[in-house]
């Protein structure tokens, strides 16, 4: 982990960079011209990922379930992301969260600074991923930090800055904790095992990884040059967006094209991780999504991963395993499988294609 420690040169802020008034991006941030977003990409059309009502899983007509839990199965396979409305986690609490993070963002430099990051756990405040020199780099910062197992939460790495902040992310996580635990049961059910096998096999309710990763996209004077996110599928279990209703930015890729996301108000956006691709043995697949950036307005978006118990080794559940459909993924701690994007930055889908038997 020694290659992990420190970052391989001075890390340059983007908010500076953007509210410096530059006309031009540093080369760092241009990115190949293959990995460009097209004009296309970059105009306001969309085609949506599926928007799921989740109200009706509560309903007693069955059909109604039903009609939900395919819905969602449909969504997993099809495109590995979808919305969610009626969820049960406060429209106020997603709002407060929201413009809590835009202020901490908004403070001076130096108050960001005292919660500078390192690759050795990325908790803080941070501007990259991956520690390769010379690396090319996407345009936006961020701050990460651990919410469970208990053991990892620790609150005085959290912004202390605005006086609200500590608080509503323990109220925030606890929230978006348990839509997880809601939305964890209806994948499991969904391939055909009692509701709480996946959870079971992410080691339980109790020892399970949720982290939290705030992003902030700042302006950009060349936004058809760069990215805020490249291509990447997430490591993780499942990830729980909220979204910045005003700006959209997240792309996902379906065959050969990418969509842009537009947020539905009051919606999180969920999306399947490598780790349930694995578990799931690819009946459920991560989908590669990426991040555009704006030339006028800056974005704020709060990602909650939800991750299996760190040393517990993940493979495909057996129930998933027949002759016809051979186990796909060989075994790995998560502990393990994240070392590759927090030492390489984010690659496409190169990371569970190389977990694949041989």
């Amino acid at each position: 982990m020694n290659h992990l420690q420190s970052w391989p040169e001075p890390v340059v802020r983007v908010q500076a960079l953007s509210e410096s008034g530059l006309t031009k991006i540093p080369d760092r941030y241009i990115k190949p011209i293959t990995d460009r977003p097209s004009p296309k990409n970059l105009d306001d059309t969309h085609i949506d990922i599926p928007v799921i009502d989740l109200q009706n899983l509560l309903s007693n007509n069955q059909t109604l379930q039903y009609e939900t839990l395919s819905l969602i199965s449909n969504a997993c396979k099809e495109w590995g992301f979808f919305q969610v409305v009626n969820h049960g986690v406060s429209h106020e609490l997603m709002k407060q969260a929201r413009e809590t993070w835009r202020e901490f963002f908004d403070q001076p430099l130096d108050v960001k600074q005292k919660y500078a990051n390192s690759p050795s756990t990325y908790e803080g405040y941070g501007s990259r991923l991956g520690v390769d020199k010379g690396a090319k780099l996407d345009w936006s910062d961020y701050f990460f930090l651990h919410y469970m197992p208990a053991s990892l939460r620790n609150q005085s790495k959290w912004p202390a800055v605005p006086q609200s902040c500590r608080k509503l992310i323990a109220a925030y996580g606890e929230e978006t904790v348990k839509l997880c635990e809601k939305l964890m049961k209806v994948l499991s059910i969904n391939l055909g095992l009692g509701q709480g096998h996946l959870q079971n096999a992410f080691g339980g309710t109790k020892d399970i990884g949720a982290c939290l990763r705030v992003n902030f996209y700042p302006r950009c004077p060349q936004p058809d040059l760069t990215l805020g996110l490249s291509p990447h599928s997430d490591p993780g279990g499942m990830t729980l967006l909220l979204p910045d209703e005003n700006v959209s930015g997240l792309q996902v890729r379906k065959g050969n094209e990418w969509v842009t996301v537009k947020p539905v108000p009051n919606a999180f956006i969920v999306n399947v991780g490598d780790q349930i691709q694995v578990l799931s043995n690819a009946i459920y697949k991560s989908v590669e999504h990426r991040v555009i950036v704006n030339a006028v307005k800056d974005r704020v978006s709060l990602a909650l991963f939800y991750n299996p118990k760190s040393d517990l080794l993940i493979q495909p559940i057996k129930e998933l395993v027949t002759k016809d459909r051979p186990a796909l993924y060989q075994p790995m701690t998560y502990d393990e499988y994240r070392l590759y994007i927090r030492t390489k930055g984010p690659c496409g889908k190169a990371q569970v294609e190389s977990l694949k038997h041989r």
